[in-house]
């Protein structure tokens, strides 16, 4: 990465020249920071992906290695083995994968893809890669079988052709199987795609091939003709083998079962319709929905087990999809929430001729994945120990914590294992293959997603695993029975009222803020008690600020609240102590103070975990409806939530339940307001309901606005109820605020929203030699605000004394909307915002200890010291263009740097890594970027993915130590690291997938089996498929691709060590041992005969002439 930048030294150039005068003594003064981080420090790299594979398509089951592979339609490959060992590989055609075979125990899997490849995967390695392919040119694979123990894989093809692949050269045999030899010759019509290859568990040298048109041919490999033709009048979908090989059973497209025997021509020994109605006349039953797969397991002691999926009949509307278990007697069918893709059955042996002895079915649904137990009564589920439930709903915004209190992860675990279901089966999860990695890293890392029907989830995230810890349902706190006449006023995104849009953590505190999409917020306590909350606390807030000239702020401050230069707290309509629930009446034109959501009013208990301390809502002024929060902050050592819009920004006590402040965005500014804002009457242009502002290239009021190229295209009214799940406003970097710097509506009225908050302990004003409680308001214009606060002393005073702040004017401007800010102390060290540790809510212990527990933290710097150093705090503030460094007090930029020109911003972090600390940028271009501080040299500028969808410009966050991560899917987590460490580690921190494990023994024939024949033939496969018997195929079907057969492998395990590099080629070495093992073992048995015969013939002519006397 250390290559010489010329890009650094222009910046270095551009700086020098452009700053003024008193700029240029800043860098001097700064050489006392020696900055630490480098750019070898950096590398980027994915780590791990988490979560349901999105829109599967197809899954395998190794069952001596217990591993579960799972294909989708994007070509991505997930293996699972036991809970913590997963693996995500990528087909780079990205074509769905149809389907996946293993090499049973052999520790490599077969994938077929739509795209008409087949690939062999090696899983020997920590990360699996491609060893062979093969691209069929003139011919569509529609099925694959490889049986067990075997390296000759059967393709079936649209064209009714079976062409036979050796596994281990990936090169295709001459021996074919042509759709027009294997029907009947008098059959005129083409039989239909191949939908099903196996061969009989008791005689290798037959094959089973299943036409879709409904004809079943058993074809004698040897003689290479069909032995017996099976003829139905409807589709197959799917067919399956009794393990003695006498009979099998067929699904069809009507819904029925045909069960045949081998030897039986003509007709099917049995036809049942497993979900049909039966006529009492004897007719055949009704035409139900096609079965699309059926598997028949037998038991040593009992009945067999027949499976399927679908079948149900046409007159179930609204039933969900179902999976049949017929035992016996008996027929289960089992609802479930989504359509099956696929589902298998798991048995005691690996061998087909065997008793099956079923265990278990792995039930593969379009959004989940469920495991039945067969052997317990009622067939319950296996409670999933995978983290594939981080889509049960949409995903709407996350929040990453590298490095937390090491008490979080148990506290949470403690209250989250009390919501754990019951009626599991009892027995451990089935899908138990694979071992751990070993990782040194363990720090605590956690993640909570919020989501669109309110839950918020809190998961562990540590050493690369994930795990759900804790879940909070905050639609609890509404009434959900809306009454009619109330649906008018909730016109504000019906959808998903209770979407979770922003949330601020403070995990020292444990304090918890979100902010919902009906203009909402709620702050929750951490308790380990459960307690009963007679009247939830509820303060409304009307948030309207209009430049109107021409109505005066009567009527409730409908406009022109610019004549109260600070409006009091009392001057702003709210309610503290018990709700007073506007009635539905008030919901005339004029829109009342309706807030968008109704509280609950009766008693709420609260179980141990996060409970309601305080709920605030945005009413409708005026007829419109509240501006929804763009951005959210927490202070738990204030005792303050701050929160804004595009009208401004409210901030609340939540120790006493009072509103502090309510400002509108231009009585920030004061007098000195660098805006020229046109009055404009509040009913010109009405918001849509949700939307946040209509966003059109417009004034450019001052000289350095920079429009974003993109954000002519991008413009858009973010209509919540569409399509919340993409648009909604991520923390400070929302997708759906402006795009361009000049966030101006179409009569150029300047609309400056609210973008971040950031509390601080720090020098309020210019010149300051004491340090003050602060909080600093970033806007979308690229302003930077100080508010300075005045604290009651703690204790008793707290709860009586008002707090008090006061604007103390513009720290700073940037281009672009402002999205980050943090504070440095004059050794370069983060200072990170005061708080109060946790202590218990609800216990009512003597206040004296209470009190103990509450103290302010003591501020790190003292005044004394301050005065001493001239520049004793540095502020470094970052918006979507720019990033500046402001030395404090003297408020003077000591560096700035243009992070790009062309793109924007989505996401910046200032992170602490191991070696100091850096400022992270996401930019929309699909650059990740890190610069240190507090210089602001670029360390790292890696290209890593365009941004495809807003998805990842939602849920992108960075955290300390080099980790990252961002929703890659709907439904999936992948995340990823900037730190050179972690990717030097990671080799060690990921699990094996394959272990050796033996191969359980083959079943025993018996004597009597043996004596007349009836036990299973085996067939040598080499001496008909091999290329001397079968000679070569056309080279015009297929082309082979050698894989870059496991370079990553390589590169993983090269992490600079020499032991390291040697276990790499032992690994790969052993790679080529094992799988050519069928090969070597072949020949070694031909050796060991040859020279058994040379030996043979030595002797035979050593004693041709002796007499048996002379021996």
């Amino acid at each position: 990465m250390k290559k010489f930048n010329i890009r650094k030294v222009l910046d270095g150039l551009k700086e020098a020249s452009s700053s003024t005068p008193s700029v240029h003594v800043g860098p001097q003064e700064n050489h006392l920071i020696q900055e630490t981080l480098q750019s070898e420090h950096f590398q980027l790299c994915k780590t791990v992906r988490h979560g349901f594979p999105y829109q599967p398509s197809s899954m395998a089951f190794d069952p001596v290695q217990k591993i579960l592979a799972i294909g989708t339609q994007s070509g991505a490959l997930r293996l699972f083995g036991r809970p913590g060992v997963e693996c995500y590989c990528q087909h780079e055609s990205g074509a769905a994968v149809i389907q996946l075979q293993f090499l049973i125990n052999e520790g490599a899997l077969v994938s077929a893809l739509a795209d008409d490849t087949v690939h062999l995967w090696n899983l020997r390695q920590k990360r699996p890669a491609i060893l062979h392919s093969l691209k069929f040119s003139r011919e569509r694979i529609t099925f694959c079988h490889l049986p067990f123990q075997s390296k000759w894989l059967y393709i079936g093809t649209e064209r009714g052709n079976i062409h036979i692949v050796n596994v281990e050269s990936f090169m295709l045999s001459g021996y074919v199987i042509m759709w027009n030899k294997a029907i009947e010759l008098s059959s005129k019509a083409h039989p239909g795609p191949v939908v099903h290859i196996s061969d009989n568990p008791m005689d290798e040298g037959k094959l089973i091939i299943g036409f879709e048109s409904g004809i079943v041919v058993l074809w004698d490999l040897k003689s290479k003709k069909a032995d017996y033709r099976y003829t139905y009048d409807e589709a197959i979908h799917s067919v399956a083998w009794h393990h003695e090989g006498k009979q099998f059973i067929c699904s069809h497209s009507d819904g029925t079962l045909t069960i045949w025997n081998v030897r039986g021509q003509g007709k099917p020994i049995q036809t049942i319709t497993p979900h049909g109605k039966q006529p009492k006349d004897g007719k055949k039953p009704e035409p139900c929905k096609p079965i699309l797969k059926v598997e028949y397991k037998t038991t040593r002691n009992g009945e067999p087990f027949i499976i399927l999926s679908g079948g149900l009949s046409y007159d179930t509307v609204g039933r969900r999809p179902c999976l049949t278990v017929m035992h016996g007697k008996s027929t289960a069918v089992l609802e479930m929430d989504y359509p099956i893709v696929d589902f298998l059955t798991l048995c005691e042996t690996p061998y087909p001729n065997d008793f099956q002895e079923p265990y278990a079915v792995v039930v593969l649904l379009e959004k989940d994945l469920v495991v039945i137990d067969l052997a317990q009564n009622g067939y319950p589920i296996f409670e999933n120990p995978y983290p594939l439930t981080i889509h049960e709903s949409p995903v709407t915004c996350c929040e990453y914590f590298a490095d937390c209190p090491v008490d979080l992860i148990p506290a949470l675990y403690s209250v989250g294992s009390r919501q754990k279901r019951q009626g599991y089966s009892k027995k451990e999860w089935p899908i138990s293959g694979g071992n751990w990695g070993q990782g040194t890293q363990s720090y605590p890392e956690i993640i909570i997603t919020g989501h669109a029907d309110g839950t918020v989830k809190f998961w562990d995230a540590s050493a690369i695993m994930l795990q759900v810890l804790y879940k909070l349902k905050t639609a609890k706190v509404f009434d959900r029975n809306r009454s009619k006449e109330d649906k008018s006023s909730m016109e504000v995104s019906d959808e998903d009222p209770f979407a979770i849009q922003i949330m601020a953590w403070c995990p020292e505190s444990r304090m918890l803020c979100v902010a919902g999409v009906s203009a909402n917020v709620i702050i929750y306590r951490f308790s380990k008690l459960e307690v009963t909350t007679e009247v939830v606390q509820l303060l409304e807030v009307r948030m309207q600020y209009e430049l109107n000239d021409t109505e005066s702020p009567e009527g409730g401050g409908g406009g022109g609240e610019q004549t109260s230069a600070l409006p009091t707290p009392g001057a702003s309509p709210q309610t503290s102590g018990p709700p007073s629930h506007p009635s539905t009446s008030s919901n005339n034109s004029d829109g009342g103070n309706m807030p968008c959501l109704k509280v609950r009013s009766t008693p709420m208990k609260q179980s141990p975990g996060y409970q309601v301390d305080l709920v605030v809502q945005l009413v409708w002024v005026s007829g419109e409806p509240p501006q929804q929060i763009t951005s959210l902050a927490l202070n738990s050592s204030y005792g303050l939530v701050v929160f804004g819009n595009s009208n401004g920004l409210a901030v609340v006590d939540y120790v006493q339940k009072t509103v502090v402040l309510n400002l509108g965005t231009v009585e920030l500014y004061g007098s000195n307001d660098p805006y020229q804002r046109q009055p404009r009457s509040p009913r010109k242009t009405r918001q849509p309901s949700g939307g946040l502002c209509d966003i059109n290239e417009g004034s450019a009021t001052s000289e350095d606005r920079c429009k974003s190229p993109t954000s002519a295209k991008m413009s858009r009214k973010l209509s919540l109820p569409t399509e919340l799940k993409p648009d909604l406003d991520h923390r400070d970097n929302s997708f759906s605020r402006s795009r361009s710097s000049s966030v101006t509506s179409i009569d150029k009225e300047a609309k400056e929203a609210i973008s971040s908050f950031h509390f601080c302990e720090t020098f309020a004003r210019k010149g300051d030699s004491t340090l003050t409680p602060c909080l600093y308001v970033g806007t979308s214009l690229g302003t930077v605000l100080t508010l300075a606060l005045t604290l009651p002393p703690a204790g008793e005073q707290r709860q009586l004394q008002p707090v008090i702040i006061s604007p103390t004017g513009m720290l700073v401007r940037l281009k672009g909307s402002h999205l980050r800010m943090a504070f440095l102390d004059s050794t370069g060290a983060l200072l990170p915002p005061a708080f109060d540790p946790w202590y218990e809510p609800n216990v009512t212990a003597d206040g004296e200890e209470r009190e103990k527990v509450r103290k302010r933290r003591p501020v790190s710097v003292s005044p004394s010291t301050s005065q001493d150093l001239n520049e004793s705090q540095y502020a470094v503030v970052c918006s979507e263009k720019q990033a500046k460094v402001i030395s404090l007090p003297s408020q003077t930029c000591i560096y700035k740097h243009s992070i790009t020109e062309t793109s924007f911003i989505l996401r910046a972090d200032v992170v602490q890594m191991s070696q100091g600390v850096c400022l992270a940028c996401f930019c929309a271009n699909g650059h990740i970027m890190t610069l240190s501080l507090p210089g602001l040299r670029p360390l790292m500028d890696v290209n890593y993915l365009p941004l495809t969808d807003m998805r990842i410009a939602r849920t992108f966050c960075f955290t300390n130590l080099g980790q990252a991560m961002y929703l890659c899917s709907p439904t999936e987590i992948q995340r990823i690291t900037y730190s050179q460490d972690t990717c030097e580690n990671l080799q060690e921190m990921l699990g094996e997938l394959f272990t050796p494990v033996e191969t359980p023994e083959a079943p025993n024939r018996g004597f009597f089996k043996g004596l007349f024949g009836g036990g299973a033939q085996s067939l040598d496969r080499e001496e008909l498929f091999g290329e001397v018997a079968a000679g070569r195929a056309s080279r015009s079907l297929a082309q082979h691709i050698p894989g870059p057969g496991g370079i990553e492998g390589m590169k993983g395990a090269a992490s600079g060590v020499v032991g390291d590099l040697a276990r790499a080629r032992i690994a790969l070495d052993e790679r080529g041992q094992k799988l050519g093992e069928l090969e070597e073992r072949t020949a070694a048995m031909m050796a060991s005969a040859d020279s058994f015969s040379k030996h043979a013939h030595e002797m035979m002519l050593k004693c041709k002439d002796k007499k048996w006397y002379q021996f």
